[in-house]
């Protein structure tokens, strides 16, 4: 008890300077880039990396840095760089975010880049509010969808030629063209260059001239730990780790104590549950994924898949893809998740059962009388397959069976099945061990008796 009692001082001692290390490391990632920097003089422009799902993380971040900004003398602008599709939060939440947005002091810009990024839903009204707007090549903007956003607070958007946004997906040329943003804006150094109230110079590279912006440019992102919550607060990434947590939790139920897969899959436990809560999602999905650990785990203890397994199976298809209301995982995701689920539960775990935590026979007499086939030659052990599972086998040395012939199961010793063929089975060792025990002659020493 003592060393137990040491060893987990030393665990949570241990634990606490790896959390103070990953907290200042955290502070020290989160903290913006030229924060002490002197803004009174050229002026600032804090640059606000806004990426994936809108989230309460990243609206609160969002909401700090442009409330930083209006507090920091000198301050030119506030640039949302933004690749997002879409809002995991309330209405009341981005109505909030809007009212920041228009209310700032200092004006708001928004560059939906580097190449590739998009800005749909509610981040595409989002967009509508900023002062000045640009965006990249190979980005684009739309699907807009009812708007959320108060129009007490903005009027209403996507009016005249830009409301075609709100139901289709425009690249960059097309949301130019229709007004949907201001400029086509190839770099983001384009787009600061560009904001009113920036001072720049024209430098020499080589044959090239080029304008550079003297104002200070401060970049700003989400600190470590809390873009940890930001990223597991995504369809992919939080169904993964539920995923993860399940199966791992399963294992777990099956073996003796606490080990590393338990805590693992605690730590993804809570880290996919606070992903599924922060997005919209079904409740009775996440209820029958939870359910069809139930199925698993009943037809897991026996060792051999069943008709638990297949309705467990369908179960847990049917709460993954509907899990999520509004975003739904990646195809790749729903794959990777249901493809390792069937492996693990037709064939890893019932293995892991029978090699290493099956108990002798409990829960399998129902194999008995079953018949299958010979994987491996069976003379007297080899391998047989029964109900689709691979079972170690042994035979009476007077018939063995050949590869591919039928068998049937006579016995279970432990996890060995004891096996015959279907057509003429010898009378083995245990039927003469039961005669013996129930008082019939041993016809071999019968046998012996008669000799002279």
């Amino acid at each position: 008890m003592r060393r137990l009692a040491s060893r987990s001082r030393r665990t949570a001692a241990a634990a606490l300077v790896v959390l103070a290390g990953a907290t200042a490391l955290s502070a020290a990632l989160g903290a913006p880039a030229g924060a002490a920097t002197d803004c009174t003089r050229n002026g600032c422009v804090d640059v606000v990396a806004v990426g994936g799902l809108i989230d309460r993380v990243e609206a609160d971040f969002i909401e700090e840095q442009v409330q930083r900004s209006n507090a920091t003398p000198g301050a030119t602008a506030v640039l949302l760089q933004l690749d997002s599709a879409g809002a995991a939060v309330d209405d009341a939440t981005v109505d909030r975010l809007a009212r920041v947005i228009t209310g700032s002091k200092v004006p708001v810009s928004v560059w939906i880049g580097p190449s590739g990024a998009t800005a749909r839903g509610a981040a595409a009204q989002l967009v509508q509010l900023a002062t000045n707007t640009g965006i990249s090549p190979g980005s684009d903007i739309g699907n807009a969808g009812e708007q959320v956003v108060s129009p007490q607070v903005a009027g209403r958007l996507f009016t005249g030629r830009a409301a075609v946004a709100r139901t289709q997906v425009l690249d960059a040329r097309q949301a130019v063209k229709a007004g949907v943003v201001d400029r086509f804006s190839p770099t983001i150094g384009d787009h600061i260059v560009a904001l009113d109230g920036v001072r720049t110079k024209t430098v020499d590279k080589g044959e090239e001239r080029r304008t550079v912006p003297v104002t200070v440019i401060r970049f700003s992102k989400l600190p470590l730990l809390t873009q940890l919550f930001h990223t597991v607060a995504s369809p992919s990434v939080a169904y993964l780790l539920l995923t993860v947590a399940l199966g791992l939790l399963l294992f777990e139920f099956f073996t003796a104590g606490v080990g590393v897969a338990g805590v693992i899959g605690a730590v993804c436990l809570v880290l996919g549950a606070y992903g599924v809560a922060e997005l919209p999602h079904r409740t009775w999905a996440l209820a029958l994924m939870l359910l069809a650990m139930v199925g698993f785990g009943i037809d897991v203890q026996t060792g051999v898949p069943r008709l638990w397994t297949i309705i467990a199976m369908v179960g847990f298809a049917v709460g993954s893809v509907l899990l999520f209301t509004d975003y739904r995982p990646s195809w790749l995701a729903l794959a990777a998740g249901l493809v390792g689920m069937g492996v693990s539960m037709f064939s890893g775990m019932p293995a892991m059962v029978r090699t290493r935590f099956a108990t002798p026979t409990v829960g399998r007499e129902w194999m008995v009388g079953e018949e299958g086939e010979a994987v491996t030659a069976v003379d007297p052990e080899g391998t047989v397959r029964i109900k689709g599972a691979l079972w170690r086998a042994l035979t009476n040395r007077a018939t063995p069976v050949p590869a591919g012939d039928p068998v049937r199961v006579a016995a279970i010793d432990g996890l060995v099945l004891e096996v015959e063929p279907l057509e003429g089975a010898a009378m083995d060792y245990r039927e003469m061990r039961d005669r013996r025990k129930g008082g019939d002659p041993d016809p071999v020493a019968a046998d012996a008796d008669e000799l002279p």
